[in-house]
């Protein structure tokens, strides 16, 4: 939906989309719409990412986002993945306050992040990122088995 959604918008976006999904995860006790909303956000900030690194790199650049699950001990994680531009260290602290882009004036409200915190909150879960600048990001969920 994500994918698609962006290709409506700009003819010219490219990226690959990689998945490995856990198939001993089993049922989880969520609101899977509200669970979705925040798997689509962070996919869709990750295709943001790769697709503001293109603009810069172009050539010899692969945009690459990718979705994964497992099962680890009591948790469910959940991890989406980007190769674009990392997060400043300087703005980490943040990205998850309500109200915070970094994208251009129309482009995002800041409510992303500190909705999709909030909501795995509710679900006694955590939502973490780990980040290098210049080499991508790494957004992880963690949810009650």
């Amino acid at each position: 939906m994500a994918y698609h959604g962006l290709r409506a918008k700009d003819k010219s976006f490219n990226a690959k989309f990689e998945s490995d999904f856990d198939n001993n995860i089993g049922k989880l006790n969520i609101i899977s719409q509200d669970i979705g909303r925040v798997i689509l956000n962070l996919i869709n900030n990750a295709f943001y990412a790769v697709t503001e690194k293109k603009k810069q790199l172009d050539d010899g650049y692969e945009p690459i986002v990718s979705v994964s699950t497992k099962k680890a001990n009591d948790k469910i994680e959940i991890r989406v993945k980007d190769n674009g531009n990392g997060i400043p260290q300087k703005i980490l602290d943040k990205i998850f306050q309500p109200f915070f882009t970094t994208k251009p004036t129309g482009q995002g409200t800041g409510l992303g992040l500190s909705l999709s915190y909030d909501i795995v909150k509710a679900h006694g879960g955590e939502l973490k990122v780990e980040t290098k600048e210049g080499e991508g990001s790494e957004f992880i969920i963690y949810l009650p088995a």
